[in-house]
């Protein structure tokens, strides 16, 4: 028998007053932040539990969360595992066409959700639809009352003992090029994992988090969650995008767990905020520089001096902004543009980037925080065995990989090796140790000319110029290469001179010759990225169809 992943939680009953989470709430019109201990999370966990018993769950029963990230999410989670069910996250943001067909895939006995707004469609699109639990009050006929649910009281929270390839979790995957396929992880899946990055990051029970990610993303379920939860830090829970500078201001942070997207906001915001004054960004931009120069190793000692006392005055006020005591911030989940992490890291800002996949539980490899190369995500996770193809596609076999995909084996097979080596789809260049993504085996654009290059790399080096928001390469089967940008920059000969620059360390062929611009940012609610961020190149494609068709039909002139 194993540890369950119900442990983390069980280990805390000898430190009942530890506050593990802080929620925002609104009771009776007092609105503050509420402090959840380790006794309250038992308490909470242990009702759930029992109200699984009264319905009849068994062993195996999956149990679906669509819920805010809260200490409720942590609670229904920790009960489900303590009692050997399987947990099957889905995303608050996303479709009911796409959640419902996640519950009929899985197979759940119950959805518990937020709010009642996708219940009708659900019903509508599903023949055989779990029973629904609402967190907030519904009328009776739409589904059951959280209080009528859970029981007043119950026994003490219960783990019971679990196998190491016990299943513990049914994640979907967010289908960038199709229907979502569910991922099996097992308890000892995700239990090595949070282990092997506890080795990477180092987490202290003094620590507080601020959790900014959904907890139906692998990322932060393991490393945001169930790291913290291992070592007894504190998590708080962000209200959101609009209020994320207040959360920042008023929980101080030590440790930040986001996606490279919300980095990216808060360099705008700072770009922003500079943009009257030549006089502080010449400052902003030297602090930078002799920042980078000195994690470098190069600085002298005097522009040593000269660092520090400009990063008393210019770093200190932007990082106070971020609540001033962060120690450490990470980036997973997309690749981190070095613009990005070289400004952050200049202004004294340690900042780590990963790399991983749900299918392995989900961290592959990670700089370290004293061995950082923010160009490379760093080495695999110790004890994890890679290996690369003839065509340089990286594969992955350890104790994290999957057990497969849910009641899919002809998917299973085609990344799933029968002596266990996990197909990642991504292209990587190895330099001392370290892993460098340089694309995507699916997304090679082929050019009429035969010549072939993965966009991935060019897009993240597009990023670093400020102009560009958000972008995509195209030119699959055609002569030249196009580019597609969100930005607020309209003259179209300017943005091919500024893409181009960027393009330089690339082939020639990687050049772009026109640019389609448009000021709507891609998200999830306009169907243009996944619940995970990612851009569905298809769907992007999509809604340039006539103004691609109109480039591709006139002669291009090369730059």
């Amino acid at each position: 028998m194993t540890d369950s992943l119900a442990h983390l939680l069980a280990r805390h009953a000898d430190d009942p007053a530890r506050v593990l989470y802080r929620q925002w709430e609104d009771c009776d019109g007092t609105a503050g932040w509420r402090e959840y201990t380790a006794a309250d999370m038992l308490a909470l966990a242990a009702r759930w539990q029992q109200a699984f018993r009264d319905h009849g769950f068994e062993p195996g029963d999956r149990v679906a969360i669509c819920l805010k990230n809260s200490p409720q999410w942590v609670a229904i989670d920790q009960a489900a595992l303590g009692l050997a069910l399987v947990v099957v996250p889905l995303y608050v943001i996303d479709n009911p066409d796409n959640i419902a067909a996640c519950l009929e895939d899985s197979g759940a006995r119950l959805l518990v959700l937020d709010t009642p707004r996708v219940l009708a469609r659900l019903r509508e699109r599903m023949s055989d639809p779990p029973a629904f639990v609402c967190v907030e009050s519904v009328a009776d006929d739409e589904a059951s009352r959280l209080d009528a649910f859970l029981p007043a009281e119950a026994p003490a929270f219960e783990v019971r003992p679990v196998g190491d390839d016990t299943l513990a979790t049914l994640v979907y995957t967010s289908g960038t090029t199709g229907r979502p396929k569910g991922v099996k992880l097992s308890h000892g899946n995700v239990l090595w994992n949070l282990r092997a990055s506890a080795r990477v990051i180092p987490i202290h029970g003094e620590d507080v988090a601020l959790s900014v990610l959904p907890l139906s993303h692998m990322f932060e379920r393991t490393c945001g969650y169930y790291l913290m939860l291992q070592a007894g830090a504190c998590v708080a829970y962000a209200r959101g995008v609009q209020q994320l500078g207040e959360d920042l201001a008023t929980v101080r942070p030590t440790l930040l767990l986001a996606v490279p997207r919300l980095y990216e906001r808060f360099l705008a915001r700072i770009d922003q905020a500079l943009a009257s004054s030549r006089l502080r960004q010449w400052l902003f931009s030297a602090t930078v520089r002799l920042g980078w120069k000195a994690f470098n190793g190069e600085a002298s000692l005097p522009e040593r001096v000269l660092l520090a006392a400009l990063r008393r005055r210019v770093a200190g006020p932007v990082l106070e902004r971020l609540g001033g005591r962060l120690r450490l911030a990470a980036a997973g989940g997309a690749k981190l543009e070095l613009r990005i992490a070289r400004t952050f890291i200049g202004l004294g800002l340690p900042i780590i980037q990963g790399y991983g996949m749900t299918e392995a539980s989900p961290v592959i490899a990670a700089n370290r925080e004293h061995d950082n190369d923010p160009a490379s995500v760093g080495a695999p996770l110790d004890g994890l065995e890679w290996r690369l193809t003839a065509e340089g596609e990286l594969q992955v076999r350890g104790p994290s990989v999957m057990q497969g995909y849910w009641r899919n084996p002809e998917a299973t097979a085609k990344v799933l090796s029968a002596d266990g080596w996990l197909s990642t789809g991504d292209l990587v260049e190895v330099q001392e140790g370290r892993l460098h993504i340089r694309g995507r085996c699916k997304d090679i654009v082929v050019l009429s000319n035969g010549e072939k290059f993965p966009p991935e790399e060019a897009e993240s080096a597009l990023l670093d110029d400020p102009a560009f928001e958000q972008v995509m390469l195209v030119g699959e089967g055609h002569p030249f290469v196009c580019l597609i940008a969100v930005t607020r920059e309209t003259d179209e000969r300017a943005l091919v001179r500024r893409a181009n620059a960027r393009l330089g360390a690339f082939p020639r062929y990687v050049r772009v010759r026109r640019v389609i611009t448009t000021t709507e940012p891609w998200t999830v609610d306009n169907g243009l990225l996944t619940p995970t961020l990612k851009v569905k190149r298809a769907q992007v494609a999509s809604r340039f169809t006539h103004t691609l068709a109109r480039i591709y039909g006139e002669p291009g002139e090369a730059d």
